[in-house]
């Protein structure tokens, strides 16, 4: 019976915390599609090289290998990006600039950089749908009765430590059919920041960015 009650306590416990402080998706929610892409229902979950999370689609026919080239569009902001208390118009370009320079190099790697889309060659686009911060994941020693309260009372007072977020949505699609071949979908984690109101930096996402560049880079030719 004791260990039954402590069990009950213990749940109870996980389920309050989850309910105030927001149980994080390590990919990005339905809810949080931007519309970049013109469809979504084919993505599936897939873990790339680093074993990063996110939501991927791959033509059965795309290799890397079958192609010449690729031109590589301007990352954008999608929806237009609009500068808060949190991220500043400085920082949310500075975010643009590194994104667009680190994988524009990693796909430069891959592929010749051509300066205009060319017949045998690829198009890749890229939008930075959003830059925001969540709560951190429940630690185990939150899960007791009275720091589960606490914790979640820190959430809802913007007390509580998060996680900078990057969200990207990328594709490559194939000159000749102007069709894609490779969709994803990716929720970025940077670096921890102090609470809710703590401004969000170049500096707080560019782990994120890194990791993304490293996972371009390990993407399989063939």
């Amino acid at each position: 019976m004791v260990v039954t009650t402590k069990l009950s306590l213990r749940l109870g416990a996980i389920l309050l915390t989850c309910a105030l402080a927001g149980c994080s998706s390590k990919v990005a929610e339905t809810n949080q599609y931007s519309g970049f892409l013109q469809n979504y229902s084919d993505l599936k979950p897939a873990k790339t090289p680093s074993g990063h999370e996110v939501l991927r689609w791959i033509s059965p026919d795309f290799r890397v290998s079958n192609y010449q080239s690729v031109y590589f569009a301007p990352v954008v902001y999608y929806p237009a990006a609009t500068p808060d208390s949190r991220v500043s118009a400085q920082t949310l370009e500075q975010i643009r600039s590194y994104t667009e320079q680190r994988l524009k190099t990693a796909v430069g790697s891959r592929l010749q950089l051509v300066p205009q889309p060319k017949p045998g060659g690829l198009i890749f686009k890229t939008a930075i749908t959003a830059v925001s911060a969540e709560n951190k994941d429940v630690r185990f020693y939150e899960v007791l009765p009275v720091t589960a309260v606490v914790a979640g009372t820190m959430a809802l007072t913007g007390k509580r430590s998060q996680n900078a977020l990057l969200f990207i949505e990328a594709e490559a699609i194939d000159v000749s059919t102007n069709k894609p071949v490779l969709k994803v979908v990716r929720k970025g984690y940077g670096r921890s920041v102090s609470n809710s109101t703590t401004q969000i930096t170049e500096a707080d996402v560019k782990s994120a960015i890194d990791e993304m560049v490293a996972d371009v880079g390990a993407f399989p030719a063939n």
